[in-house]
């Protein structure tokens, strides 16, 4: 009898970039089934809204072509180590850009396993092309007026563009 082994990739993904895309695909190559946890995060003031950031999410996931693996979308607003148990999972995925990423990381690694031994963290090295980008920049180029289409998808960058839109100067 083989065991299913569920991995989940918890985040904010506020908004998802094209290094979480890539962490995406990856992973998908270590698990059977992979739970996207989005998490509501109120404390870091998000731009989109949980129901907006799951919806991004999902449009992305369903743009990745060939995926082998079941690849699902949940939002969560609870302890992680209580929503990993919940999505029946073994496997916490985490994506790593530089080494102030790992202090953290390694840190929260050790307090969930902790909180629950049975529950392996796995890192995965962001891509080179990747390892500069992070969310709040990305939202802060946008609210700025730049372009953010090296950075995100289309689909994001348009919605991007469409919540900093500014409305025109009247003549």
């Amino acid at each position: 009898m083989t065991v299913e082994r569920v991995g989940v990739y918890p985040g904010t993904f506020d908004p998802i970039t094209k290094g979480h895309s890539d962490i995406i695909q990856r992973s998908t190559k270590l698990v059977d089934r992979l739970i996207i946890g989005v998490a509501r995060n109120a404390g870091k003031g998000p731009l989109f809204s949980i129901d907006e950031r799951v919806q991004i999410v999902r449009d992305e996931v369903e743009a990745l072509n060939g995926q082998a693996v079941k690849i699902e979308v949940r939002p969560f607003d609870n302890l992680l180590m209580d929503f990993v148990v919940g999505c029946g999972a073994s496997i916490i995925i985490r994506g790593l850009r530089a080494v102030s990423d790992f202090e953290y990381e390694f840190q929260m690694a050790g307090m969930n396993a902790r909180l629950n031994g049975t529950i392996e963290t796995v890192f995965l090295m962001a891509a080179d092309r990747y390892q500069f980008i992070a969310s709040r920049f990305v939202k802060e180029i946008g609210l700025l007026g730049g372009d953010v289409r090296h950075f995100v998808s289309p689909r994001v960058a348009d919605r991007l563009e469409s919540r900093f839109a500014r409305p025109r100067p009247t003549e």
